[in-house]
């Protein structure tokens, strides 16, 4: 039990460093776009650049993930994603910065599947949800402290130096690693002869079940990051946020999470995933209609509908993603947890890239039809909720 926790914590520690690293971009935005002149909709490319890259990764990653040692295939990926890292630190412009964020993008991606099939082989169904719940509070984490701090230093001095403390923390983590997870090979135990890469894929493919899982996480990418990686820009530009004062919307958001990520892990170990799910996503839908159409705004009500965002979008994810790892059997669930990772990352992408041309500027350099993107948030939210009830846990 003490090497289980251990090994979770080490977890957390790579999915935080990931996180910041994927997140700390929106929050800079605002900053982005005015040093390097570009318009919303190069911003979202910007950022879908990372998602589609490591959507592409993690397809790929599906023919090869269950044929390794999980330990010794996530230490090669994290020092690929840690390489990419400090190319972001050292971008010196728009377009080599495009370039990094899909290097960042590629390993990443893998990075992220990786860590949910090794928590599905080595926790049990009936600890699995309270083992989400603390691996995904790394979110939280990221939020209360990383992504504040990022910004906070990025005002201080400049957008690079987040991501070259990253880097250096990404080199600390690889140590932890080493330590902290043992070799995982019981996959390879269950199945020695591996098939041909489109026979993975029909595998997964003629899998019912494991098909509403992967639908699932699309409809779930769209209906938050259509949202997301606007958040900060539309706050600046709409409601009256100082560049410095976006750090209040990571640190409340993130601090409420911290306490309630783990808690919604245990409850819905106690009381039905689906049902906690359920409650959650419908709760999630009020604060998006909210942010989607603020004008200039209180502070303290901004925060108050952002934490909301925050603690509903956490609470959906933590037990979703319980049921969707539950859908596959350890001999396959590297290759499915890895085609899952790369629908979740394509479909993020794409919901970056369709809100980034939705949404225009004015004259007065305010966004606008940011509340037609949050209808069609909305939308994909909703059909969450019958896909979630067709899900069958068979491992």
């Amino acid at each position: 039990m003490k090497q289980e926790k251990a090994l979770l914590w080490t977890l957390a520690a790579i999915n935080f460093i990931h996180i910041v690293d994927f997140m700390i971009l929106m929050p800079l935005g605002p900053q982005l776009m005015r040093l390097f002149d570009i318009s919303p909709s190069q911003f979202g490319f910007l950022v879908s650049s990372y998602t589609f890259s490591a959507g592409v990764s993690s397809f790929f990653g599906a023919f090869v993930l269950d044929r390794f040692d999980r330990k010794k295939i996530l230490l090669w990926v994290y020092v690929g994603f840690t390489l990419g890292t400090l190319g972001c630190a050292l971008s010196p412009n728009y377009a080599v910065l495009l370039l990094a964020r899909v290097v960042s993008g590629i390993f990443g991606g893998l990075t992220s599947a990786l860590i949910l099939a090794i928590i599905g082989d080595v926790v049990p169904h009936e600890r699995r949800g309270s083992a989400m719940g603390l691996v995904m509070s790394a979110f939280s984490f990221a939020s209360v402290m990383g992504v504040p701090l990022g910004l906070f230093l990025a005002s201080l001095s400049n957008w690079h130096l987040p991501f070259y403390i990253l880097s250096i923390l990404s080199v600390l983590s690889l140590g932890m690693i080493v330590k902290s997870i043992p070799s995982i090979k019981g996959h390879l135990r269950v199945a020695q002869a591996r098939p041909h890469p489109f026979a993975v894929i029909s595998k997964v493919t003629s899998n019912a079940n494991q098909m509403r899982a992967i639908t699932l996480s699309i409809m779930m990418m769209l209906g938050q990051f259509m949202i997301i990686p606007f958040l900060s820009p539309y706050n600046v530009a709409n409601v009256g946020f100082s560049e410095m004062q976006l750090t209040y919307v990571y640190i409340t958001g993130g601090a409420c999470t911290i306490f309630t990520s783990p808690w919604v892990g245990k409850l819905a170990d106690r009381k039905g995933k689906l049902k906690i799910f359920t409650i959650f996503m419908l709760l999630n839908l009020i604060p998006i209609a909210i942010i989607t159409h603020l004008g200039v705004t209180p502070i303290g009500l901004v925060l108050l509908v952002t934490t909301l965002f925050f603690v509903t979008s956490n609470g959906r994810y933590v037990p979703a993603a319980a049921m969707i790892t539950g859908t596959a059997q350890p001999e396959n669930r590297g290759s499915f947890l890895s085609f899952n990772s790369s629908v979740q990352q394509l479909a993020s992408g794409v919901a970056s890239l369709i809100a980034g041309m939705m949404i225009g500027e004015n004259e007065l350099g305010q966004l606008t039809n940011f509340n037609y993107v949050g209808y069609l948030a909305i939308a994909f939210s909703l059909i969450c909720i019958p896909l979630a009830r067709r899900i069958q846990v068979v491992s």
